[in-house]
């Protein structure tokens, strides 16, 4: 194998590592709120209080089952913190359902918001759920239903007419990313092409689901 086929191969698993990071799916109920609360009708709120819910939500969806899946660790409950293997999923599934659960009552009970966006952290939920069940058969694409969710989010945002201006652009980003996002879980033989699209299928689903009988 040529050098340059070594160089470029190693920037592209950076790339794809990369991406796997930033697209993790603890991270999608932060991307979702944030495209609600400043691409919605909701971005009248007052800043303070927007940037209070998003690090809330932050705090509940991704810091405790990251500290979650850290304990699980070092107590050797789990071997990687990356979960590569499907049977060291099922608690961190777990907990991160909960955790979707809280973050959807607290945006319901504390913060007072639409339903739709309320059903956005349940289909969140709905999706964990389900990727937690079909995990104890099949390894289903965690990141992928967490992109999908967002795709979701944005486009039924515009069918409910609760957007603050056209969310084209948004949603053309989103549908890259999900793509870029499926194509770094193949490169890192995290995931098979069939898996990726389980997820992605999931997750759109679960959202517009709830968001589209309860929203």
């Amino acid at each position: 194998m040529k050098a340059n086929d070594v160089k470029y191969g190693r920037i592209l698993v950076g790339l794809a590592r990369f991406a796997s990071a930033m697209l993790s799916p603890l991270l999608m109920p932060t991307y979702g709120v944030l495209i609600a609360l400043w691409c919605s009708y909701l971005s009248a709120y007052d800043v303070g209080l927007r940037v209070t819910i998003l690090l809330v939500v932050l705090g509940i969806t991704c810091v405790l089952p990251m500290f979650f899946i850290a304990t699980l660790h070092h107590f050797k409950f789990i071997v990687d913190k990356k979960l590569i293997d499907r049977k060291e999923r099922l608690w961190p599934f777990v907990f991160a359902l909960v955790c979707y659960i809280a973050a959807a009552y607290y945006l319901y009970s504390r913060v007072h918001a639409p339903m739709w966006m309320v059903m956005f952290c349940a289909g969140g939920a709905l999706t964990v759920l389900v990727s937690a069940v079909v995990n104890m058969w099949w390894k289903i694409s965690a990141h992928m239903a967490g992109m999908a969710g967002i795709v979701a989010l944005i486009y039924n945002m515009h069918v409910q007419i609760t957007e603050a201006f056209n969310l084209l652009w948004v949603m053309i980003v989103a549908v890259s990313l999900c793509g870029i996002l499926g194509s770094a879980r193949i490169i890192l033989a995290r995931h098979t092409l069939g898996q990726v699209i389980a997820g992605a299928i999931n997750g759109f689903l679960c959202v517009t689901l709830l968001m589209q009988l309860f929203g």
